[in-house]
């Protein structure tokens, strides 16, 4: 089986969809270019018949990306397969992505179609994107709550059309991991010609199992992956790109498979579509939060400080991080404070530490925050020896120019 797993990152389309995340035409085209830098396999561009302005954005990144394939979403109407291809025509790498619903609920009341309808409809959409398109994907929408034998057909007949990759969607985010990932071994086993296309997952997180879900996949052979930056989609979101791809890179021997993508581009990614969106990301998120390789606990710190392996299990530059964060509070440790008093220019000893770190925990446990000025003014006042070379005398903005806050 091919160990290399091929990154569908669908910010822009999928996680555009999520309200407040809205992205023009300028931005869509600065945040494919940093997905390039990334490098991505594939970039969803959009929908193009969604609306003028999704078009516009999509021909224009497919005009301007050189090595990632660009893929544009499409229903199975022929007009909507038409105004995809005439979107990505001019791409280096095109890839026409159609869908329809295979569950159901989504038949019954969404649809409104027979099985032997959504089934005719797909292979005749399949094959007419084939004839304008080479690199085609078919998505069985609400695959996980689908039956599983019309599954096993509707994938079957699209593969006979032409399509490439199937995509497996847990679309309202129901499966839970370890069903998830016998489904992928279900359809490897009972799908005629699965060997000729790329099994892909497309998981939502809506109880919170997107990245499970697509990590099971992924270890019982599915080779397509589609995410996206933060997390971010339709409503609670889909599957974060940065923590499946640092799952597969921090626990290797748990693979036969890895990435392509440049990990040391996963931060500055995460913070240009923050810039981008207007939307901050949450302080505790895995990988691009705040708080990532922020330590604040004393025992922590002292470990961190001794062998940053003791609680870090990926190196912060790894992922385009500068450098792990001692966050001093209440909960913080001598070796802490001893260490960010050395950062200061302050060396002190040991009865002066331990004063200094008693009037640095009496101010820690009224405010949330202590500044590196509380700090040295602290360390002043109870110093048996001022530092030499006047450096006690730097002030809050000459410290938080030389890079220590």
């Amino acid at each position: 089986m091919d160990d290399h797993v091929i990154v569908f990152d669908t910010t822009l389309r999928d996680g555009e969809q999520a309200p407040g995340f809205n992205m023009n035409l300028e931005e869509k085209v600065r945040m494919a270019a940093q997905l390039e830098r990334l490098q991505v396999d594939v970039i969803e561009a959009g929908f193009p018949i969604a609306s003028e302005g999704d078009f516009m954005a999509v021909r224009e990144v497919a005009r301007q990306t050189r090595t990632s394939i660009v893929a544009g979403l499409c229903r199975t109407r022929r007009n909507d397969i038409d105004r995809a291809w005439e979107a990505l025509q001019h791409a280096q790498k095109p890839r026409i992505h159609t869908f329809i619903a295979t569950s159901d609920i989504h038949l019954k009341y969404k649809l409104r179609k027979s099985k032997a309808e959504a089934l005719k409809e797909a292979v005749r959409a399949v094959k007419y994107a084939k004839s304008l398109c080479d690199d085609v994907e078919f998505s069985a929408e609400d695959a996980t709550r689908s039956d599983l034998e019309f599954l096993y057909e509707i994938l079957a007949a699209v593969i006979d059309a032409g399509a490439n990759v199937l995509n497996i969607p847990d679309t309202v985010g129901y499966a839970l991991p370890w069903e998830f990932g016998e489904l992928i071994e279900k359809l490897h086993e009972n799908v005629p010609g699965i060997e000729n296309a790329i099994l892909s997952v497309h998981c939502h997180d809506d109880l919170g199992h997107s990245v499970s879900n697509s990590i099971s996949a992924i270890a019982k052979g599915a080779r397509q992956v589609e995410c996206t930056i933060n997390g971010i989609g339709e409503r609670a979101g889909n599957a974060a790109l940065e923590e499946i791809v640092m799952t597969m890179r921090t626990r290797p021997n748990a693979f036969n498979c890895d990435t392509k993508i440049k990990a040391e581009e996963l931060f500055p990614t995460s913070q240009l579509l923050s810039k981008i969106t207007g939307v901050a990301v949450q302080p505790n998120k895995s990988i691009v939060g705040d708080n990532a390789f922020a330590h604040e606990a004393g025992i922590h710190q002292d470990g961190v400080l001794k062998n940053a392996l003791t609680y870090e299990i990926m190196t912060p530059e790894s992922v385009g991080v500068h450098g792990n964060k001692m966050v001093l509070g209440k909960h913080s440790g001598r070796n802490a404070l001893n260490d960010r008093l050395n950062q200061l220019g302050l060396h002190v000893g040991k009865n002066d530490l331990q004063k200094i770190y008693e009037e640095f925990t009496k101010l820690a446990d009224a405010q949330k925050n202590v500044t590196n000025a509380e700090i040295v003014s602290i360390a002043k006042n109870n110093m048996t020896c001022q530092r030499a070379n006047g450096a006690a005398k730097a002030t809050e903005p000459e410290l938080s120019e030389a890079g220590i806050s």
